[in-house]
Parts: C-alpha cells; sequence; structure tokens
C-alpha cells in the first residue's frame, strides 16, 4: 500500500487524480490522506468524485471513501479493462481532467477504449478540451499513443453541460520525447469564442491582441456559439514553437472587461516568447506523467525545456516516484528557464511503500 499525503504540494486534486492514475497503472493499492487540504472547502468535490468512481470502473477497483467531502480514500485496482465508457460530472467540473485520470491507464491497455464525458469543457480552473487538442494529445503521440478527441458541445462555468468523446489507440511501448527547440513557426492565431454573448465582445478582444502584438487582423477569428447551457468566454493565441503547438488561454467573467481578459492572455504569450522555450508552463506539468511511464517502462530518458515550473509540476515530481522507479533533474539554464530531463531511477521508489 503507498501512502500519500494529500496536503503536499499544491495540495488540491491535482494530487487525488495523480495518485489514482498511477495506482492503476501500476496496479499498486494507494491511500490518501489530507485530501485537497490546502483548499478552503477540503475533500472530495463533483468532480473529484468522478474522477475516482471512473478510475475505478475501468479496473473494477475496490474503494474506500468515495464519497462526497471525504477527506481519506482508500483505492485498491484491479486489472484495466478496456471498452466504451461514459462519464458525466453532473457539474461545471472539468470533464480533461476526469479524462486525464484515466488516461494513462486506458493508453497502455490490451485494447482501444471509447470515451463520452460530460461536464465542464472550458473553464479557468483547467486545460481546456484546446489544450488537449492542441497540445498536449499531438505530444502524447510523438511518444506512442493515439488519441483522437471531438467536441460535441461546449460547457462553461458555472453552467457546465459540456461534452466530448475520445477514442483512444494504445501503445506496445512509448517512446523519449525531447522537446529543446523553439523557434517560432507559421502565422500565429487568435481564437475567441462566446457563447450566449453578444459577438462584439470577441472582436474587442482579437483587435487588443492584434494591436498588443503587431499582428494582422487575418489571423484572428470569432466563433460565436448558441447552443450551450449557459453564456461563456474563452479567449486564446495558439502558435507553434519548434515541434509543439502552445496554446494561452484567458477567460472572460462577468465584471472584467474583454479588454483585460485579452491583455492576460497576450501577457502569457510574452513571457514564452521572452524565454524561447518549446514547452509551457501548463504542458510542462501535464507531460512529467507520461514521460515518467516512458522512462519507468522502456528506460527511456527524456528532456524538455520550459518556463520556471509551478507548483503542479513540482508535485507531480514528488509525487511520481512513489509509484515509479524514475529520476527528475531540474537545471535552471536562464531566468525563467529550466530544463528538466525524465530518465529511469535507482529502485529507491519502493522505499515509499509499506
Amino acid at each position: 500500500m503507498i501512502h500519500v499525503d494529500g496536503s503536499q504540494g499544491e495540495g488540491g486534486g491535482q494530487i487525488v487524480r495523480s495518485s489514482l492514475a498511477l495506482s492503476l497503472v501500476t496496479g499498486r493499492p494507494v491511500t490518501i490522506t489530507r485530501i485537497r487540504a490546502g483548499r478552503k472547502k477540503p475533500g472530495l468535490l463533483k468532480q473529484h468524485l468522478t474522477a475516482v468512481r471512473a478510475a475505478a470502473e475501468i479496473s473494477e477497483a475496490t474503494v474506500d471513501g468515495d464519497r462526497l467531502g471525504a477527506e481519506r480514500l482508500v483505492f485498491r485496482p484491479g486489472p484495466v479493462r478496456p471498452g466504451a465508457y461514459t462519464f458525466r460530472i453532473g457539474t461545471a467540473g472539468s470533464t480533461t481532467l476526469v479524462f486525464q485520470t484515466v488516461l494513462p491507464a486506458l493508453m497502455l491497455a490490451e485494447g482501444p477504449s471509447h470515451l463520452f464525458l460530460e461536464g465542464g469543457t472550458h473553464n479557468a480552473w483547467a486545460p481546456p478540451f484546446d489544450f488537449l487538442k492542441t497540445t498536449f494529445l499531438p505530444c502524447l503521440a510523438m511518444t506512442g499513443p493515439r488519441v483522437d478527441v471531438v467536441l460535441e458541445r461546449y460547457g462553461f462555468f458555472p453552467a457546465g453541460g459540456g461534452r466530448f468523446r475520445a477514442t483512444v489507440a494504445p501503445a506496445r511501448s512509448m517512446r523519449r520525447l525531447e522537446l529543446l527547440e523553439a523557434t517560432p513557426t507559421g502565422d500565429p492565431r487568435v481564437r475567441v469564442v462566446v457563447a450566449r454573448l453578444p459577438e462584439a465582445i470577441g472582436w474587442r478582444e482579437c483587435r487588443t491582441i492584434t494591436r498588443a502584438l503587431g499582428w494582422d487582423e487575418s489571423v484572428a477569428e470569432v466563433e460565436t456559439v448558441n447552443d450551450s447551457s449557459g453564456p461563456g468566454n474563452v479567449v486564446m493565441i495558439v502558435r507553434r514553437f519548434g515541434r509543439v503547438t502552445e496554446l494561452f488561454t484567458g477567460f472572460g467573467r462577468r465584471g472584467l472587461p474583454a479588454e483585460k481578459v485579452a491583455e492576460e492572455v497576450v501577457r502569457q504569450y510574452r513571457r514564452h516568447e521572452t524565454a524561447g522555450v518549446p514547452v509551457g508552463e501548463h504542458l510542462a506539468d501535464q507531460l512529467l506523467l507520461p514521460l515518467a511511464l516512458a522512462a519507468s517502462r522502456e528506460k527511456a530518458t527524456s528532456r524538455f525545456k520550459t518556463l520556471s515550473l509551478s507548483r503542479h509540476a513540482e508535485t507531480q515530481i514528488d509525487l511520481i516516484p512513489l509509484f515509479l522507479d524514475v529520476h527528475f533533474e531540474v537545471r535552471s539554464e536562464a531566468e525563467d528557464v529550466v530544463c528538466v530531463r525524465v530518465g529511469p531511477g535507482t529502485a529507491q521508489s519502493s522505499a515509499a511503500s509499506d
């Protein structure tokens, strides 16, 4: 049994999701205590509970503590079963985070899987669907697994009601990944979505970005959505750096001028461009687990350059070696630039279990 303190690091739901994912891929049971102790409302919320039950369903796991507000969880996985699954959160909780809980196990399973997820697809506290499709999954495909996703309906906070489906084609083995080159290629794109809101809001955001960055307005587009359960607004800059297509995102909210939303996205983009790295802050966090699987299973060593690590990424680096025999090395290369190396470990991780 592996024991995880849910208050460590960023102290939120990521520790639960990553622990479940790692338990599934290793077959090792885990006890998580002090769940989300770093949040104002500790314990499992609806989206975390959906992730727990999704992980249990694909492996016929036995679970103690799968209830709202639980601050202790015991998860004992069985064999992972590929297949067709439907996971509904019932709130605007993030479907992408539930998906990423079960994805590592399904992408290494014996056969393909087809998933349908319903809930929030675009909110400010999780990777939006576009990040999965444009940034994360293409990088994952470079390591072996191929995953196709299709958005069927936008789901913005707080209404939710979004839907997407995914097809997971597993890989027999995983390859190393090296992302060190960051030369911008191709034209940037500015993409704004407005749901049940005036289209003019989107064009104000587009103009703010193109003027600030000196881009022609032809690179911008506004998509209007009328079938979402509630209003919403997401602003995105899409740009390829080396082998990676990065996504910079901002979300509109009541009382915040459209120009302020766009200015925040401009700040994200400028930070990334100034650093001259291929991997953004959020992608760095998401890549650590699959690259650790490649290191553990195939003895493959990966490297990537990114911005200074977030608390989420630092928490992943502390958590993953409890389950996998891998070693992380983070080397500072310049101001706000680090190079991360993920390689095989030295069998020290077993000391963390009893």
